[in-house]
């Protein structure tokens, strides 16, 4: 991601080559901190209030301040316009640290440019590998929390892509489906979508809560629930859903060639209508 613009709270614009969090922030001694990230089109922020609030959800589970949200929409607008000349389709990142031990939390707002790759995945579809992740259903584990922890999440795409594989879904201990490192895992049995419960301890993404809205208009049905790997490998279609990749199609799993099918399509375009409204 090529950064176009950085804002930090109680500061503005800011240089973003420039160092903006300070070393003894425990963002990065410890890795205690909460992110958001959405697409941007056309200058317009995507259910940027919905991300703000999920923030301070995550803020709330790490046991971080309640981070200022009108503050950082505010912000948001002003690094968007910072960026604008640059790019009307980017990302928008959200983050909010614990801040230095004797100073206020650090509130950052990061436009970048949109990944290249993503388009020409979207078009071949992606190859998916099943790897073991346990179950986030106990408090301490951290459920349903977006936090700058990523190590693992980013070891298991390393790993897929070791294993001649695009990306990974996240299987527990009993094998069922949990999500991706960065996405929300769905797939279609005739007109019915498939996708993993929240009460699983998964991430609600703000894309999955979109689709949600989305399905009935495209002729789904939804249903979530707590599914073993083997429902998904024998769907008719399966895809992922995300803030910045959209709806993304996926063609194997573990090896196993799945068919492309219309509702990714569907959706995705329903998806970017709503977006740019």
């Amino acid at each position: 991601m090529t950064p176009l613009a950085l804002a930090v709270l109680g500061r503005g614009l800011v240089d973003p080559t420039e160092p903006a969090v300070r070393a003894d922030d425990e963002a990065l001694t410890r890795g205690r901190a909460v992110f958001e990230t959405l697409r941007v089109y056309d200058g317009k922020p995507f259910r940027l209030r919905e991300h703000l609030l999920r923030l301070a959800s995550s803020a709330a589970h790490v046991g971080l301040a309640p981070p200022p949200l009108d503050e950082f929409e505010q912000l948001a607008g002003t690094a968007l316009a910072a960026a604008a000349a640059a790019v009307p389709d980017a990302t928008l990142r959200l983050y909010w640290t614990p801040g230095p031990p004797t100073a206020a939390p650090t509130g950052l707002v990061l436009i970048g440019s949109i990944p290249d790759w993503i388009e020409p995945a979207r078009g071949r579809g992606q190859k998916l590998v099943s790897l073991f992740h346990p179950r986030r259903s106990v408090p301490w584990l951290l459920p349903a929390t977006k936090s700058t922890s990523y190590a693992v999440n980013m070891a298991a795409e390393a790993e897929a892509k070791r294993r001649g594989a695009d990306d990974a879904v996240f299987v527990d201990a009993d094998g069922i489906v949990l999500e991706g490192p960065v996405t929300n895992i769905w797939w279609r049995r005739g007109q019915t979508l498939h996708t993993p419960s929240v009460e699983l301890g998964i991430l609600a993404g703000e894309t999955r809560a979109a689709l949600f809205g989305l399905a009935a208009g495209c002729g789904y049905t939804v249903e979530e629930g707590m599914y073993p790997l083997a429902a998904m490998a024998d769907a008719d279609e399966v895809f992922t859903s995300s803030s910045v990749r959209e709806v993304m199609p996926v063609v194997e799993l573990d090896g196993h060639r799945i068919g492309r099918g219309a509702a990714a399509a569907g959706l995705q375009a329903a998806l970017r209508s709503l977006a740019t409204l």
